[in-house]
């Protein structure tokens, strides 16, 4: 997509559409993969299939930084482009493949190491030890090429090439479903690994999808000399990139940390609480599946307007900050109408005991009301990281679910209404808050000033 600004305000919800229908196809896509890995893994057994589990959110942890540097990467080369700065959009993109490459094998090296200590943090029972060392140890030594797949998509991104993102996650899924399948269960007369197969197939389809990005951006040009600036450019640079990068990764930390907590919380109630944490696993993956397009619409509001902003044009990337929420927020709700009509036979697909499909449909009742407010963060919350204001987002982020949510649903859940729908309702009014304050601080705050154009230290090199 090499549309200006210019064209884009012309045609804004077409624009909006374009970058965002292959980036909800990719979200698919990604859940495919979860899908398909904790299905195999569920055949082989449930303590393969709690190990997935545990590594998969283990690996959350170890991806984090690579995650920070990809927002971070969108806004500097959105930006850039947007400001008609060609060459420093391509020095950022040799910026911030470097630094994936490094980082990725600095957590490898420090991670190794240590990946028995981590078995033991997690408390893995020692009947699935075995397992769960096989898994950490292979998913270590994909780490740098993971970090790469991460943020060469984000490359992708930043500069509207949308459509290279889903083929790099087509050609990972397919892959990664034929090797699960032939390697995880032995099928097409390939060797029957077991549990060994469903992480090599994820080693192998996450490797070709990062070299596949990286032979694009190499015949793309990204990868030439140019595009690694001299040391003292780098200097001058790389303080943006982290000023941005830095608030985005603990954010994510501060998220998932408050769901392990809010786990707990579930976990701790006096009846029925592993019913309620069955039904919230079940809700979860059924939301997964209904939230697909706000992450699409999210990661589509950083691409506009750090390009807008780029230009020069505040207020036309505030506009369009409105008018991505007004699609989102039709398109989502129209979506989850549709899919709670048939919620029951859905979730049952996932969770079949009655009592457990029944807590599911109740924690998916409170979760679908809150969609219009749950969208609301999460496209200010792109927008924001567009801009590079991802400062705001931690803080917001921080005190809803730490502040607001966690302290109430222990008092709603165990303290008056001693069930777990008093969790459920301490997330939707949660929800509500932050969404306010999100859209407050994006319709009222000089979110703005934290991009290149309005930073006093310009950086004007390229």
């Amino acid at each position: 997509m090499d549309m200006t600004t210019a064209d884009m305000t012309n045609s804004p919800y077409k624009t909006i559409w374009n970058l965002s229908w292959p980036q909800i196809l990719m979200m698919f896509f990604h859940l495919t993969i979860g899908l398909v890995d904790v299905w195999v893994a569920g055949k082989l057994g449930r303590d393969i299939q709690a190990s997935m589990g545990m590594v998969s959110q283990s690996l959350f942890f170890f991806l984090v930084i690579g995650m920070a540097v990809a927002n971070g990467s969108v806004a500097a080369i959105s930006q850039s482009i947007g400001a008609g700065r060609i060459l420093r959009a391509k020095r950022y993109v040799g910026l911030c493949f470097q630094l994936g490459a490094v980082l990725g094998l600095i957590i490898f090296i420090i991670g190794f190491p240590l990946r028995d200590g981590m078995l033991t943090i997690l408390r893995v029972p020692e009947e699935m030890r075995h397992v769960m060392q096989y898994f950490i140890k292979i998913f270590l030594y994909l780490l740098p090429l993971y970090y790469l797949l991460v943020i060469t998509n984000a490359i992708f991104r930043a500069q509207k090439k949308v459509l290279l993102p889903l083929y790099s996650m087509v050609i990972v899924t397919v892959l990664n479903t034929i090797l699960d399948l032939g390697l995880g269960l032995g099928m097409w007369g390939l060797p029957d690994l077991g549990y060994q197969g469903i992480a090599l197939s994820t080693f192998y389809s996450i490797s070709i999808g990062a070299l596949f990005n990286v032979f694009i951006l190499y015949k793309s040009g990204a990868l030439r000399k140019k595009s690694f600036a001299p040391l003292k450019w780098s200097r001058k640079a790389f303080p943006y990139l982290f000023k941005v990068a830095w608030p985005s990764g603990l954010m994510q930390l501060v998220w998932h940390s408050g769901y392990l907590v809010l786990y707990s919380i579930t976990a701790s109630l006096s009846a029925d609480n592993v019913i309620a944490l069955a039904g919230m696993t079940a809700g979860i993956k059924i939301e997964s599946i209904i939230f697909l397009p706000a992450f699409a619409f999210n990661m589509t509001a950083s691409i506009i307007i750090g390009h807008y902003l780029g230009d020069g044009k505040p207020d036309e990337a505030k506009k369009f900050g409105y008018r991505i929420l007004f699609l989102g927020i039709i398109f989502l709700s129209l979506t989850a109408l549709g899919l709670w009509q048939y919620i029951k036979p859905l979730t049952a697909i996932i969770a079949p005991e009655k009592v457990v499909l029944d807590e599911a449909v109740n924690y998916l009742f409170y979760n679908v009301l809150a969609i219009p407010f749950t969208l609301t963060s999460m496209i200010m919350a792109g927008a924001l990281n567009g801009a590079g204001a991802t400062l705001y987002n931690l803080f917001i982020f921080s005190f809803t679910i730490w502040g607001l949510r966690l302290p109430l649903a222990y008092y709603l859940g165990h303290q008056v209404m001693h069930s777990a729908t008093g969790i459920w309702i301490a997330m939707l009014i949660s929800q509500i808050v932050q969404a306010s304050i999100m859209f407050y601080v994006f319709s009222r705050c000089d979110w703005q000033r934290f991009s290149m154009t309005s930073n006093k230290k310009r950086i004007n090199h390229g």
